[in-house]
Protein backbone atom coordinates (compact mmCIF):
# COMPACT_ATOMS: atom_id res chain seq x y z
CA UNK A 1 0.00 0.00 0.00
CA UNK A 2 1.27 3.48 -0.87
CA UNK A 3 2.49 5.55 2.05
CA UNK A 4 0.74 8.87 2.44
CA UNK A 5 2.25 12.02 3.91
CA UNK A 6 -0.69 13.80 5.47
CA UNK A 7 -0.92 17.48 6.18
CA UNK A 8 -3.76 18.86 8.30
CA UNK A 9 -6.13 20.68 5.96
CA UNK A 10 -8.49 23.13 7.62
CA UNK A 11 -12.20 22.65 6.99
CA UNK A 12 -12.21 26.15 5.47
CA UNK A 13 -10.33 24.75 2.49
CA UNK A 14 -13.10 22.29 1.75
CA UNK A 15 -16.48 23.21 0.35
CA UNK A 16 -18.57 24.90 3.04
CA UNK A 17 -22.02 23.66 3.83
CA UNK A 18 -24.86 25.16 1.82
CA UNK A 19 -26.00 28.43 3.30
CA UNK A 20 -22.66 29.25 4.90
CA UNK A 21 -22.07 32.30 2.75
CA UNK A 22 -19.86 35.32 3.40
CA UNK A 23 -21.12 38.52 4.91
CA UNK A 24 -20.33 41.97 3.53
CA UNK A 25 -17.22 42.33 5.66
CA UNK A 26 -15.73 38.99 4.55
CA UNK A 27 -15.31 35.79 6.50
CA UNK A 28 -13.19 35.54 9.58
CA UNK A 29 -10.92 33.19 7.60
CA UNK A 30 -10.20 30.63 10.24
CA UNK A 31 -9.36 33.18 12.93
CA UNK A 32 -6.16 34.37 11.21
CA UNK A 33 -5.08 37.95 11.71
CA UNK A 34 -5.98 39.79 8.51
CA UNK A 35 -3.36 42.49 8.98
CA UNK A 36 -0.60 39.92 9.47
CA UNK A 37 -1.76 37.97 6.45
CA UNK A 38 -1.54 41.10 4.30
CA UNK A 39 2.06 41.64 5.43
CA UNK A 40 3.04 38.13 4.39
CA UNK A 41 4.81 35.28 6.20
CA UNK A 42 7.03 36.57 8.99
CA UNK A 43 10.75 36.26 8.35
CA UNK A 44 12.27 33.46 10.45
CA UNK A 45 13.93 34.65 13.67
CA UNK A 46 15.87 31.47 14.41
CA UNK A 47 16.69 28.14 12.77
CA UNK A 48 13.67 26.39 14.27
CA UNK A 49 11.34 28.77 12.41
CA UNK A 50 12.90 27.88 9.07
CA UNK A 51 11.17 24.52 9.40
CA UNK A 52 13.55 22.38 7.31
CA UNK A 53 15.02 19.01 8.37
CA UNK A 54 18.48 19.01 9.90
CA UNK A 55 21.12 18.89 7.19
CA UNK A 56 18.96 20.23 4.34
CA UNK A 57 20.21 23.81 4.52
CA UNK A 58 23.94 22.96 4.88
CA UNK A 59 23.65 20.59 1.92
CA UNK A 60 21.92 23.29 -0.11
CA UNK A 61 24.79 25.71 0.59
CA UNK A 62 27.36 23.18 -0.64
CA UNK A 63 25.37 22.43 -3.81
CA UNK A 64 24.83 26.09 -4.69
CA UNK A 65 28.55 26.84 -4.33
CA UNK A 66 29.26 23.81 -6.52
CA UNK A 67 26.90 24.93 -9.28
CA UNK A 68 27.52 28.69 -9.06
CA UNK A 69 31.16 28.85 -8.11
CA UNK A 70 32.65 31.38 -5.71
CA UNK A 71 30.03 33.64 -4.09
CA UNK A 72 29.95 36.38 -1.49
CA UNK A 73 28.08 35.66 1.71
CA UNK A 74 25.47 38.23 0.70
CA UNK A 75 24.98 36.73 -2.75
CA UNK A 76 24.70 33.23 -1.30
CA UNK A 77 22.13 34.49 1.19
CA UNK A 78 20.09 36.14 -1.57
CA UNK A 79 20.06 32.97 -3.66
CA UNK A 80 18.94 30.83 -0.73
CA UNK A 81 16.38 33.54 0.21
CA UNK A 82 17.27 33.46 3.90
CA UNK A 83 19.08 35.99 6.13
CA UNK A 84 22.85 35.63 6.28
CA UNK A 85 22.72 34.59 9.96
CA UNK A 86 20.87 31.42 8.86
CA UNK A 87 23.92 30.21 6.89
CA UNK A 88 26.79 31.89 8.74
CA UNK A 89 27.41 29.06 11.24
CA UNK A 90 27.29 26.45 8.48
CA UNK A 91 29.88 28.37 6.44
CA UNK A 92 32.15 28.59 9.47
CA UNK A 93 31.73 24.85 10.08
CA UNK A 94 32.58 24.12 6.44
CA UNK A 95 35.74 26.20 6.77
CA UNK A 96 36.82 24.22 9.80
CA UNK A 97 36.13 20.95 7.97
CA UNK A 98 38.10 22.18 4.93
CA UNK A 99 35.05 21.99 2.67
CA UNK A 100 34.92 25.74 2.03
CA UNK A 101 37.62 28.40 1.83
CA UNK A 102 37.57 32.21 1.79
CA UNK A 103 39.19 33.59 -1.35
CA UNK A 104 39.06 37.28 -0.39
CA UNK A 105 36.91 39.94 1.19
CA UNK A 106 34.90 42.47 -0.81
CA UNK A 107 32.80 44.02 1.91
CA UNK A 108 32.14 44.50 5.57
CA UNK A 109 32.27 41.42 7.81
CA UNK A 110 31.73 37.83 6.76
CA UNK A 111 28.84 38.84 4.49
CA UNK A 112 31.44 40.32 2.15
CA UNK A 113 33.71 37.24 2.16
CA UNK A 114 33.98 35.38 -1.13
CA UNK A 115 33.41 31.70 -0.38
CA UNK A 116 34.40 28.81 -2.62
CA UNK A 117 34.53 25.03 -2.33
CA UNK A 118 37.77 23.21 -1.73
CA UNK A 119 38.59 20.01 -3.61
CA UNK A 120 37.13 18.02 -0.75
CA UNK A 121 34.07 20.28 -0.79
CA UNK A 122 33.51 19.65 -4.51
CA UNK A 123 33.75 15.91 -3.94
CA UNK A 124 31.14 16.21 -1.21
CA UNK A 125 28.93 18.32 -3.49
CA UNK A 126 29.03 15.74 -6.29
CA UNK A 127 27.77 13.09 -3.88
CA UNK A 128 24.97 15.37 -2.69
CA UNK A 129 23.95 16.24 -6.25
CA UNK A 130 23.41 12.58 -7.00
CA UNK A 131 21.03 12.24 -4.07
CA UNK A 132 19.15 15.57 -4.24
CA UNK A 133 20.24 17.92 -7.06
CA UNK A 134 18.00 20.87 -6.15
CA UNK A 135 19.89 24.21 -5.95
CA UNK A 136 17.12 26.80 -5.86
CA UNK A 137 15.75 28.98 -3.04
CA UNK A 138 15.32 27.25 0.31
CA UNK A 139 11.86 25.63 0.35
CA UNK A 140 9.22 26.02 3.05
CA UNK A 141 7.64 23.14 4.91
CA UNK A 142 4.43 21.69 3.49
CA UNK A 143 2.63 22.56 6.72
CA UNK A 144 3.56 26.23 6.39
CA UNK A 145 2.42 26.27 2.77
CA UNK A 146 -0.92 24.74 3.76
CA UNK A 147 -1.39 27.42 6.42
CA UNK A 148 -0.82 30.23 3.92
CA UNK A 149 -3.12 28.69 1.33
CA UNK A 150 -5.82 28.81 3.97
CA UNK A 151 -4.95 32.33 5.11
CA UNK A 152 -5.17 33.68 1.57
CA UNK A 153 -8.15 31.70 0.32
CA UNK A 154 -9.87 33.21 -2.70
CA UNK A 155 -13.09 32.40 -0.86
CA UNK A 156 -12.36 35.01 1.80
CA UNK A 157 -12.79 38.40 0.04
CA UNK A 158 -16.39 39.57 -0.22
CA UNK A 159 -17.42 40.06 -3.86
CA UNK A 160 -20.60 42.07 -4.28
CA UNK A 161 -22.58 43.27 -7.32
CA UNK A 162 -20.50 46.43 -7.76
CA UNK A 163 -17.22 44.51 -7.89
CA UNK A 164 -18.65 41.97 -10.32
CA UNK A 165 -20.01 44.63 -12.66
CA UNK A 166 -16.75 46.58 -12.54
CA UNK A 167 -14.55 43.53 -13.10
CA UNK A 168 -16.65 42.33 -16.04
CA UNK A 169 -17.46 45.77 -17.46
CA UNK A 170 -15.43 45.12 -20.61
CA UNK A 171 -17.83 42.28 -21.47
CA UNK A 172 -21.38 42.62 -22.77
CA UNK A 173 -23.47 40.54 -20.38
CA UNK A 174 -27.20 40.64 -19.71
CA UNK A 175 -28.52 41.28 -16.20
CA UNK A 176 -29.62 37.65 -15.75
CA UNK A 177 -26.12 36.34 -16.44
CA UNK A 178 -24.62 38.83 -13.98
CA UNK A 179 -27.12 37.73 -11.32
CA UNK A 180 -26.20 34.08 -11.87
CA UNK A 181 -22.45 34.55 -12.13
CA UNK A 182 -22.15 36.97 -9.20
CA UNK A 183 -22.98 34.53 -6.38
CA UNK A 184 -20.78 31.89 -8.00
CA UNK A 185 -17.83 34.29 -8.02
CA UNK A 186 -18.47 35.33 -4.42
CA UNK A 187 -18.51 31.69 -3.29
CA UNK A 188 -15.38 30.93 -5.41
CA UNK A 189 -16.13 27.21 -5.10
CA UNK A 190 -16.81 25.75 -8.54
CA UNK A 191 -18.74 26.73 -11.63
CA UNK A 192 -19.79 25.08 -14.87
CA UNK A 193 -20.19 27.41 -17.86
CA UNK A 194 -21.89 25.84 -20.85
CA UNK A 195 -23.51 26.89 -24.08
CA UNK A 196 -22.90 27.17 -27.81
CA UNK A 197 -19.39 27.82 -29.09
CA UNK A 198 -18.39 31.42 -29.63
CA UNK A 199 -20.50 33.07 -26.93
CA UNK A 200 -17.68 33.95 -24.56
CA UNK A 201 -17.53 31.19 -21.95
CA UNK A 202 -13.74 31.12 -22.00
CA UNK A 203 -13.54 34.91 -22.10
CA UNK A 204 -15.85 35.17 -19.09
CA UNK A 205 -13.92 32.53 -17.16
CA UNK A 206 -10.66 34.39 -17.77
CA UNK A 207 -12.18 37.78 -16.93
CA UNK A 208 -13.21 36.73 -13.42
CA UNK A 209 -9.63 37.20 -12.20
CA UNK A 210 -10.04 40.96 -12.80
CA UNK A 211 -12.42 41.08 -9.85
CA UNK A 212 -9.79 39.86 -7.39
CA UNK A 213 -7.28 42.70 -7.18
CA UNK A 214 -5.54 41.65 -3.96
CA UNK A 215 -2.18 39.89 -3.84
CA UNK A 216 -1.01 36.66 -2.24
CA UNK A 217 2.27 35.11 -1.12
CA UNK A 218 3.42 31.75 -2.44
CA UNK A 219 6.69 29.91 -1.74
CA UNK A 220 9.23 29.39 -4.49
CA UNK A 221 9.42 25.76 -3.43
CA UNK A 222 7.94 23.36 -0.89
CA UNK A 223 9.65 20.61 1.11
CA UNK A 224 7.57 17.48 1.51
CA UNK A 225 8.73 14.00 2.52
CA UNK A 226 12.37 14.75 1.77
CA UNK A 227 11.52 16.02 -1.72
CA UNK A 228 11.27 19.52 -3.18
CA UNK A 229 8.24 20.71 -5.17
CA UNK A 230 8.89 23.81 -7.24
CA UNK A 231 5.73 25.95 -7.08
CA UNK A 232 6.57 29.39 -8.43
CA UNK A 233 6.34 29.51 -12.21
CA UNK A 234 7.37 32.78 -13.90
CA UNK A 235 5.24 31.83 -16.91
CA UNK A 236 1.96 31.53 -15.01
CA UNK A 237 2.60 33.62 -11.89
CA UNK A 238 2.91 37.42 -12.00
CA UNK A 239 5.28 38.82 -9.34
CA UNK A 240 4.37 42.12 -7.70
CA UNK A 241 7.86 42.98 -6.41
CA UNK A 242 11.15 43.26 -8.29
CA UNK A 243 13.01 41.11 -5.76
CA UNK A 244 13.08 37.92 -7.80
CA UNK A 245 16.11 35.55 -7.91
CA UNK A 246 18.31 36.19 -10.93
CA UNK A 247 20.90 34.15 -12.76
CA UNK A 248 22.88 37.30 -13.57
CA UNK A 249 26.43 36.21 -12.84
CA UNK A 250 27.61 39.83 -12.65
CA UNK A 251 25.44 40.38 -9.56
CA UNK A 252 27.72 38.33 -7.32
CA UNK A 253 29.40 41.15 -5.46
CA UNK A 254 28.52 42.16 -1.90
CA UNK A 255 24.94 43.39 -1.73
CA UNK A 256 23.60 44.91 1.47
CA UNK A 257 19.89 44.10 1.74
CA UNK A 258 17.54 45.87 4.16
CA UNK A 259 15.90 43.65 6.79
CA UNK A 260 13.20 41.64 4.97
CA UNK A 261 9.60 42.60 5.70
CA UNK A 262 8.51 39.00 5.08
CA UNK A 263 10.02 35.56 4.60
CA UNK A 264 11.92 35.87 1.30
CA UNK A 265 11.36 32.22 0.54
CA UNK A 266 7.92 33.48 -0.48
CA UNK A 267 7.13 35.75 -3.39
CA UNK A 268 4.22 38.17 -3.62
CA UNK A 269 2.13 37.63 -6.74
CA UNK A 270 -1.20 38.58 -8.24
CA UNK A 271 -3.84 35.91 -7.72
CA UNK A 272 -3.10 33.37 -10.46
CA UNK A 273 -5.20 32.44 -13.47
CA UNK A 274 -4.29 28.98 -14.79
CA UNK A 275 -5.99 27.70 -17.94
CA UNK A 276 -5.84 24.17 -19.33
CA UNK A 277 -7.66 23.03 -22.44
CA UNK A 278 -8.20 20.12 -24.76
CA UNK A 279 -4.56 19.07 -24.45
CA UNK A 280 -5.02 18.16 -20.77
CA UNK A 281 -4.14 14.61 -19.74
CA UNK A 282 -4.28 12.90 -16.34
CA UNK A 283 -0.51 12.71 -16.00
CA UNK A 284 -0.32 16.52 -16.30
CA UNK A 285 -2.28 16.73 -13.04
CA UNK A 286 0.46 14.89 -11.15
CA UNK A 287 3.88 15.87 -9.86
CA UNK A 288 6.48 15.82 -12.63
CA UNK A 289 10.15 15.23 -11.96
CA UNK A 290 12.35 17.85 -13.63
CA UNK A 291 15.96 16.79 -13.87
CA UNK A 292 17.07 20.30 -14.86
CA UNK A 293 15.84 21.90 -11.64
CA UNK A 294 16.38 18.83 -9.46
CA UNK A 295 12.84 19.12 -8.13
CA UNK A 296 9.28 18.09 -8.82
CA UNK A 297 7.23 20.59 -10.80
CA UNK A 298 3.87 21.42 -9.28
CA UNK A 299 0.85 20.48 -11.44
CA UNK A 300 -1.42 23.28 -12.75
CA UNK A 301 -4.14 22.90 -10.12
CA UNK A 302 -1.54 23.40 -7.38
CA UNK A 303 -0.14 26.49 -9.12
CA UNK A 304 -3.72 27.83 -9.22
CA UNK A 305 -4.23 27.69 -5.44
CA UNK A 306 -5.47 31.07 -4.26
CA UNK A 307 -6.61 31.92 -7.77
CA UNK A 308 -8.71 30.58 -10.62
CA UNK A 309 -8.29 27.25 -12.41
CA UNK A 310 -10.09 27.12 -15.76
CA UNK A 311 -10.65 23.78 -17.47
CA UNK A 312 -11.54 24.97 -20.95
CA UNK A 313 -13.10 22.91 -23.73
CA UNK A 314 -14.15 20.35 -21.15
CA UNK A 315 -15.14 17.11 -22.88
CA UNK A 316 -12.68 17.71 -25.74
CA UNK A 317 -9.74 16.16 -23.92
CA UNK A 318 -8.22 12.97 -25.29
CA UNK A 319 -9.29 11.08 -22.19
CA UNK A 320 -12.92 10.23 -21.43
CA UNK A 321 -14.70 12.94 -19.39
CA UNK A 322 -15.51 10.38 -16.71
CA UNK A 323 -11.80 9.78 -16.06
CA UNK A 324 -11.21 13.49 -15.59
CA UNK A 325 -14.28 13.87 -13.40
CA UNK A 326 -13.24 11.00 -11.16
CA UNK A 327 -9.91 12.75 -10.72
CA UNK A 328 -11.65 15.90 -9.45
CA UNK A 329 -14.35 14.43 -7.20
CA UNK A 330 -12.29 14.09 -4.02
CA UNK A 331 -10.44 17.43 -4.30
CA UNK A 332 -13.69 19.30 -4.92
CA UNK A 333 -15.32 17.58 -1.96
CA UNK A 334 -12.51 17.70 0.58
CA UNK A 335 -10.30 20.63 -0.40
CA UNK A 336 -7.18 18.51 -0.68
CA UNK A 337 -5.42 16.62 -3.44
CA UNK A 338 -3.12 13.61 -3.15
CA UNK A 339 -0.01 13.87 -5.32
CA UNK A 340 2.42 11.00 -5.82
CA UNK A 341 6.23 11.08 -5.88
CA UNK A 342 8.20 8.67 -8.03
CA UNK A 343 8.93 6.68 -4.85
CA UNK A 344 5.22 5.84 -4.60
CA UNK A 345 4.70 7.94 -1.48
CA UNK A 346 1.92 10.49 -1.60
CA UNK A 347 1.45 13.90 -0.04
CA UNK A 348 -1.82 15.61 0.82
CA UNK A 349 -1.69 19.02 -0.84
CA UNK A 350 -4.24 21.80 -0.30
CA UNK A 351 -6.70 22.15 -3.18
CA UNK A 352 -8.13 25.66 -3.03
CA UNK A 353 -8.56 27.25 -6.45
CA UNK A 354 -11.82 28.58 -7.82
CA UNK A 355 -12.49 25.86 -10.41
CA UNK A 356 -14.32 26.86 -13.59
CA UNK A 357 -15.33 24.29 -16.20
CA UNK A 358 -16.22 25.62 -19.65
CA UNK A 359 -17.76 23.45 -22.37
CA UNK A 360 -19.69 23.66 -25.63
CA UNK A 361 -21.41 20.40 -24.77
CA UNK A 362 -24.55 19.77 -22.74
CA UNK A 363 -23.20 19.11 -19.23
CA UNK A 364 -26.19 16.93 -18.39
CA UNK A 365 -25.19 14.58 -21.22
CA UNK A 366 -21.48 14.97 -20.66
CA UNK A 367 -21.22 14.12 -16.97
CA UNK A 368 -23.01 12.12 -14.32
CA UNK A 369 -25.47 13.63 -11.88
CA UNK A 370 -23.20 12.70 -8.96
CA UNK A 371 -20.48 14.96 -10.32
CA UNK A 372 -22.82 17.80 -11.24
CA UNK A 373 -23.95 17.90 -7.62
CA UNK A 374 -20.38 18.74 -6.69
CA UNK A 375 -20.36 21.70 -9.09
CA UNK A 376 -22.21 24.35 -7.15
CA UNK A 377 -23.16 26.58 -10.07
CA UNK A 378 -24.23 25.54 -13.57
CA UNK A 379 -24.69 28.57 -15.83
CA UNK A 380 -25.66 28.66 -19.49
CA UNK A 381 -24.02 31.41 -21.53
CA UNK A 382 -26.59 32.17 -24.21
CA UNK A 383 -26.27 33.78 -27.62
CA UNK A 384 -26.52 37.57 -27.62
CA UNK A 385 -29.77 39.25 -28.59
CA UNK A 386 -29.65 41.98 -31.21
CA UNK A 387 -29.16 44.76 -28.67
CA UNK A 388 -26.21 42.95 -27.08
CA UNK A 389 -24.80 42.04 -30.49
CA UNK A 390 -24.97 45.71 -31.49
CA UNK A 391 -23.12 46.82 -28.35
CA UNK A 392 -20.36 44.24 -28.93
CA UNK A 393 -20.04 45.43 -32.53
CA UNK A 394 -19.97 49.07 -31.44
CA UNK A 395 -17.19 48.50 -28.89
CA UNK A 396 -15.05 46.55 -31.32
CA UNK A 397 -15.43 49.19 -34.01
CA UNK A 398 -14.11 51.76 -31.56
CA UNK A 399 -11.14 49.54 -30.68
CA UNK A 400 -10.25 48.99 -34.35
CA UNK A 401 -10.88 52.56 -35.45
CA UNK A 402 -13.77 51.67 -37.74
CA UNK A 403 -16.77 53.99 -37.80
CA UNK A 404 -19.78 52.14 -36.43
CA UNK A 405 -22.99 52.04 -38.44
CA UNK A 406 -26.24 50.49 -37.21
CA UNK A 407 -27.04 49.62 -40.81
CA UNK A 408 -24.15 47.13 -40.75
CA UNK A 409 -25.77 45.16 -37.93
CA UNK A 410 -29.14 45.29 -39.70
CA UNK A 411 -27.47 44.00 -42.88
CA UNK A 412 -25.89 41.02 -41.08
CA UNK A 413 -29.18 40.11 -39.41
CA UNK A 414 -31.31 40.46 -42.54
CA UNK A 415 -29.00 39.00 -45.15
CA UNK A 416 -27.42 36.20 -43.12
CA UNK A 417 -28.94 35.44 -39.71
CA UNK A 418 -32.57 35.63 -40.77
CA UNK A 419 -32.13 34.63 -44.40
CA UNK A 420 -30.03 31.53 -43.72
CA UNK A 421 -31.09 30.68 -40.19
CA UNK A 422 -27.69 31.33 -38.63
CA UNK A 423 -27.63 31.86 -34.87
CA UNK A 424 -25.80 35.03 -33.77
CA UNK A 425 -22.72 34.40 -31.66
CA UNK A 426 -20.78 36.75 -29.44
CA UNK A 427 -17.59 36.13 -31.43
CA UNK A 428 -19.10 37.10 -34.80
CA UNK A 429 -18.49 40.88 -34.54
CA UNK A 430 -14.83 40.31 -33.68
CA UNK A 431 -14.26 37.79 -36.46
CA UNK A 432 -16.17 39.73 -39.11
CA UNK A 433 -14.29 42.94 -38.32
CA UNK A 434 -10.96 41.17 -38.52
CA UNK A 435 -11.85 39.74 -41.92
CA UNK A 436 -13.09 43.13 -43.09
CA UNK A 437 -9.88 44.87 -41.99
CA UNK A 438 -7.79 42.23 -43.77
CA UNK A 439 -9.86 42.67 -46.95
CA UNK A 440 -9.51 46.45 -46.78
CA UNK A 441 -5.74 46.14 -46.37
CA UNK A 442 -5.60 43.89 -49.42
CA UNK A 443 -7.50 46.48 -51.47
CA UNK A 444 -5.37 49.32 -50.14
CA UNK A 445 -8.45 51.05 -48.74
CA UNK A 446 -9.31 52.22 -45.23
CA UNK A 447 -11.66 49.76 -43.50
CA UNK A 448 -15.30 50.77 -43.42
CA UNK A 449 -18.65 49.09 -42.89
CA UNK A 450 -19.64 49.60 -46.51
CA UNK A 451 -22.03 46.98 -47.83
CA UNK A 452 -19.55 45.54 -50.32
CA UNK A 453 -16.78 45.08 -47.71
CA UNK A 454 -19.19 43.71 -45.11
CA UNK A 455 -20.80 41.30 -47.56
CA UNK A 456 -17.38 40.01 -48.62
CA UNK A 457 -16.46 39.36 -44.98
CA UNK A 458 -19.77 37.62 -44.29
CA UNK A 459 -19.53 35.39 -47.36
CA UNK A 460 -15.97 34.44 -46.42
CA UNK A 461 -16.79 33.87 -42.76
CA UNK A 462 -20.13 32.09 -42.96
CA UNK A 463 -18.98 29.55 -45.61
CA UNK A 464 -21.00 28.81 -48.73
CA UNK A 465 -24.78 29.02 -48.74
CA UNK A 466 -25.07 25.26 -48.95
CA UNK A 467 -22.77 24.75 -45.98
CA UNK A 468 -24.71 27.35 -44.02
CA UNK A 469 -27.99 25.59 -44.64
CA UNK A 470 -26.50 22.21 -43.77
CA UNK A 471 -25.05 23.61 -40.56
CA UNK A 472 -28.44 25.09 -39.70
CA UNK A 473 -30.32 21.82 -40.33
CA UNK A 474 -27.76 19.79 -38.37
CA UNK A 475 -28.14 22.15 -35.42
Amino acid sequence: MDEVLTTPVSPTLASPEPGSGKDATAQANGGFNAAQTAKGPQAPRDLSEIGLPQGFLPNLIIKILYVRGALSGDRLSSLIRLPFWAIEDDLETFQKRKLVEVLRSEGMGRRGYIFDLTTEGRNRARTLMQVQPYTGPAPVALEQYAEWVERQSIRTPYVGPDLVEKGLSHLVLDAETIELVGPAINSALSMFLYGAAGNGKSTLAEAIINIFTDEIFIPYAIHADGQVIQLFDPVTHTPVDDDVPTDDEEAQGPIMFPPPSFDRRFIRIKRPLIIVGGELTLDQLELRWDANSGAYQAPPQMKANGGIFVIDDFGRQRLHPRELLNRWMYPLDRGEDFLTFTSGRRAAIPFAPFVVFATNMDPFELVEEAFLRRIRYKIEIKSPNKEEFTEIFRRLCKIHGVEFQQSAVDFIYLQYYIRYGIAPRGCHPRDLLRDLIDYAAFLGRPPSLSEDMLDHSCRSYFMSLQQMNEAHHDA
